[in-house]
C-alpha cells in the first residue's frame, strides 16, 4: 500500500490536499509486520494456545510479548485506515473497491488454499494423524471450517477484516472527504493539539467498550463483535488521522510525553498485574483495562510521532522492504510452523531454537520472495505485489 504526505506550513494545521510520499508510514508498516513475525515465532515457546508447541517452554518470553501485543495489531489497523485515505485521493470509489478486491481478496483466497494448509497439516500430525501431505491437502477442498475441518485463513484473518471494512466504509470515506467531513476533521485536528483531547477520547472509547461488548475474540469475521468494535474504530481513526496534517503535527509534538507515559504504564502493568498473582475483582479489572488501553494508545502516539520525526525520508532499503513486506506477512506463519515442527523435540535450548526459527523464517521468506514471487506476474498477483 502506498502512503503519501502533504507539504503544509508548520505554523498551522491545514487540510491534506497536495501530497508527497509518507515514508514514515511505510517504515511503520515494515516494522509492524517484522515484529509480527518475531511475535509469532515466540508463540512456539510460550504457554498461550497456538498450533504447535516446543517440548520445553520459555515462559519468560511472555513478558516482552505482552508489551508488544498491546499495540502491534492496533498499529496495523491504524496504518491500513491511513492508506485508505491516500488511495482514495488517486481513484474513484469503484476503482478503489476493485483494487481492494485484487490486493486483498486474491491473496486471501490463494493463502487459504495454498499457504495456510501446511500449518494445519503439522498441527494434525501433532494430534496423531498419519496421512501424507497430498492426502491431507485434498481435505482442504471439502471447505469444512477449522478446527473441525481443515479450511481456514489462520493468521490471514487481518485481510478479510480490512477488506470488509474498506468496502462497507466507502460511503463514510466519501462523506469525510466532503465539505462537511473536512470541517469536522479540521475541528478535531485543532482539538488534537491539546494532549487531553489527543489521549482521553480514544482511551475512554476503547476502555468503555470492554464492558459494553463482552465477546470472545474468534477471528471468524461473523461472530467477533468486540474485536470488530476495536479494529473498525482504529481503522476509521486511521482514515481520519490521514485527512488533516494537524493530526500528524499533534502526534509528533507529543511523542516524548507519550513515550514516557507508555513506559510508566508498561511498568505498572508489569509489576502490578502481569508478574504477580492477582486476585481479580470487578474494580481491579476495570483499572487494569484502563491502564492497558492507555498504555496501548500512548505507545501508538509515540510510534507515529517518532516515525514522523526520524523516519520520514526515502531509502533503498525501505523501497525494497515495502514491496516485500506483504509476501513476507502472507508466508511467515506457515514457514515458522514448517521449520518448527521437526525442531520440537531437539535437545536445544528454547533461546537457540528461537534464534534459528526467527532467522530461518526471514531467510526462507526472502528466498521465496526474491527468486520466485517477484519474478512472475502470476506470483506477484497472488501475493499482492504491485507491478
Amino acid at each position: 500500500m502506498r502512503q503519501q504526505v502533504l507539504e503544509t506550513p508548520t505554523h498551522a494545521p491545514t487540510s491534506s490536499t497536495t501530497s508527497t510520499r509518507r515514508y514514515d508510514l511505510d517504515w511503520l508498516r515494515v516494522i509492524a509486520f517484522t515484529l509480527l513475525i518475531v511475535y509469532h515465532t515466540g508463540m512456539f515457546f510460550v504457554s498461550w494456545d497456538w498450533h504447535i508447541k516446543n517440548n520445553v517452554l520459555a515462559e519468560w518470553m511472555e513478558l516482552p510479548m505482552r508489551w508488544l501485543n498491546r499495540w502491534r495489531m492496533p498499529l496495523l489497523f491504524l496504518i491500513s485506515g491511513m492508506s485508505i485515505q491516500f488511495l482514495l485521493r488517486k481513484r474513484s470509489s469503484g476503482a478503489f473497491a476493485l483494487d481492494r478486491l485484487k490486493r486483498l481478496g486474491i491473496p486471501l483466497l490463494f493463502g487459504m488454499l495454498v499457504v495456510v494448509p501446511p500449518q494445519i497439516y503439522f498441527e494434525r500430525l501433532t494430534q496423531g494423524e498419519t496421512y501424507n501431505y497430498l492426502e491431507f491437502w485434498a481435505t482442504v477442498f471439502q471447505f469444512q471450517p477449522y478446527p473441525e475441518g481443515n479450511f481456514s485463513w489462520h493468521h490471514l484473518w487481518y485481510l478479510p477484516y480490512i477488506l470488509v471494512y474498506s468496502l462497507i466504509g466507502i460511503p463514510l470515506w466519501s462523506w469525510l472527504r466532503s465539505a462537511g467531513g473536512q470541517k469536522l476533521t479540521a475541528y478535531l485536528a485543532e482539538k488534537a493539539q491539546n494532549p487531553l483531547w489527543l489521549f482521553f477520547p480514544v482511551v475512554i472509547w476503547h476502555w468503555a467498550a470492554n464492558f459494553v461488548i463482552e465477546f470472545p475474540t474468534t477471528h471468524n469475521l461473523i461472530w467477533d463483535w468486540e474485536n470488530h468494535f476495536h479494529s473498525l474504530s482504529l481503522f476509521i481513526l486511521g482514515f481520519v488521522l490521514g485527512t488533516h496534517d494537524g493530526f500528524r503535527q499533534a502526534l509528533t509534538r507529543w511523542r516524548v510525553w507519550a513515550l514516557g507515559l507508555a513506559i510508566v504504564l508498561g511498568l505498572v502493568l508489569t509489576f502490578c498485574f502481569w508478574l504477580p498473582e492477582v486476585k481479580w475483582t470487578a474494580s481491579l479489572e476495570a483499572l487494569f483495562e484502563f491502564l492497558n488501553t492507555a498504555y496501548s494508545w500512548s505507545a501508538l502516539v509515540a510510534l507515529f510521532g517518532y516515525a514522523d520525526r526520524y523516519l520520514n525520508r526515502p531509502s533503498m532499503l525501505l523501497s525494497y522492504a515495502n514491496r516485500a513486506v506483504y509476501p513476507f506477512y502472507i508466508l511467515h506463519q506457515s514457514v515458522i510452523i514448517s521449520l518448527a515442527y521437526p525442531m520440537t523435540n531437539w535437545a536445544w535450548s528454547p533461546e537457540l531454537k528461537f534464534l534459528c526459527l526467527a532467522f530461518g523464517t526471514f531467510g526462507v521468506c526472502w528466498v521465496l520472495y526474491e527468486f520466485l514471487i517477484k519474478r512472475w506476474k502470476l506470483t506477484r498477483l497472488v501475493f499482492g505485489v504491485n507491478g
